[in-house]
């Protein structure tokens, strides 16, 4: 089955020049040409993801993320005007999974959803048996469920999210760079910097700590991060 992709823009080219690389790429689309239309339909057609610019009238897409992510952890791909890192950080730590700036490249967009796309699909999808879950003191990922649970608590991450925890217990007693982190999360020729990924990091640590695990990520200075103790 087609994935299905909300393209909310208040620019009718830039919707359809969206459209046309995701339905090219095997995709099906809907529009949205305001936010208020864009959470009105991610929350009546439940999409598998939305690309989802910043600057639109009635309710911007900060506003459309905040509250979509009240009730549906629905991967969103944000679109912004301006080449601003406070974009960037604000709009990847209310839950984003990653962020392309107009003027941007159709084929780069695609790459990106795709990733996207892998990140989010349920490993049980993937032929072979079940993998394993992976179990770390008090924290436990399910591969097969897409889940991550600390404590009795599950928790909702984005994609990325899920993606970053996933290689961190892969190797617990290892240190990895934030390369490392994000080329187990994003297409290996799409860059990535070191502020996004600290946003990620942060994120991730507050959602960790509003179910009682103040140290599920640490920080090693000038090398990268490990996973914590998490009531090892």
């Amino acid at each position: 089955m087609a994935q299905r992709i909300l393209v909310a823009d208040d620019d009718p080219h830039i919707r359809e020049v969206i459209c046309f690389a995701l339905e090219k790429a095997g995709m099906t689309t809907d529009v949205a040409a305001d936010g208020i239309a864009a959470l009105r339909m991610a929350q009546q057609k439940a999409p598998d993801l939305l690309v989802l610019d910043i600057g639109m009238p009635e309710m911007d897409g900060l506003d459309v993320c905040r509250e979509l992510r009240k009730t549906s952890n629905v991967p969103i791909l944000f679109l912004s005007a301006r080449d601003e890192e406070i974009d960037r950080i604000l709009g990847l730590e209310m839950g984003g999974d990653d962020y392309v700036t107009k003027p941007f490249s159709p084929r780069e967009l695609v790459a990106r959803v795709n990733v996207i796309l892998r990140r989010a699909r349920p490993a049980a999808a993937e032929i072979g048996p079940d993998p394993k879950p992976l179990i770390h003191g008090l924290l436990t990922l399910d591969p097969a469920r897409h889940s991550v649970n600390f404590s009795g608590h599950d928790l909702d991450l984005t994609s990325i999210e899920f993606a970053m925890i996933k290689s961190l217990l892969n190797k617990p007693a290892h240190v990895l760079s934030r390369d490392q982190i994000m080329g187990a999360s994003h297409a290996v020729n799409i860059y990535v910097s070191d502020r996004t990924v600290d946003s990620h990091i942060r994120n991730i640590r507050a959602k960790f700590a509003a179910v009682g695990c103040t140290d599920a990520i640490e920080t090693v200075h000038g090398v990268g991060f490990r996973l914590g103790r998490c009531g090892l």
